[in-house]
């Protein structure tokens, strides 16, 4: 959420070339990818992802709203998943099975390459707010991975 809060309001529709994803294209996209697709999958439900239009949310402040809906409904399924959820299988939306605990860590990925698009974007409007960046990489300098 740090970096969606660097987008300037009135940039949130913005993009770099026809129908291609706006800022609030893909930050709707993140809410609903993480509620409707991996929360559904990993409960071995069936992804229920339609749309990230903006008849979800308009705006600013109500996509950013918006994101933390979604978010706190995935956090309450994913509590709720057991040792054993963790490791039974669930179908991805293209029909593929896979480990329950291996999709959740996809839905990381995902995230990630969607940050680094809205950092790209960010740096194209010249917003220099986006020091998030360059903060998480400073906090975490230094501590290797474990």
């Amino acid at each position: 959420m740090r970096v969606a809060r660097c987008i300037p309001a009135d940039k949130i529709d913005w993009t770099y070339a026809p129908e291609k994803f706006t800022l609030g294209d893909i930050l709707r996209h993140l809410a609903v990818a993480e509620r409707y697709m991996w929360a559904e999958n990993a409960q071995g439900h069936a992804a229920s992802y339609t749309t990230h239009g903006k008849e979800l949310a308009d705006g600013l402040e109500n996509v950013l709203a918006f994101m933390e809906r979604l978010h706190a409904e995935s956090v309450a399924i994913f509590s709720k998943l057991s040792s054993e959820d963790l490791q039974r299988k669930c179908m991805t939306p293209g029909n593929a099975p896979i480990t329950v605990w291996k999709w959740l860590r996809l839905m990381t990925e995902h995230e990630i390459h969607h940050r680094g698009q809205i950092y790209l974007y960010l740096s194209m409007l010249g917003v220099s707010d986006a020091g998030a960046l360059r903060t998480d990489v400073r906090a975490s300098a230094g501590r290797g991975l474990s």
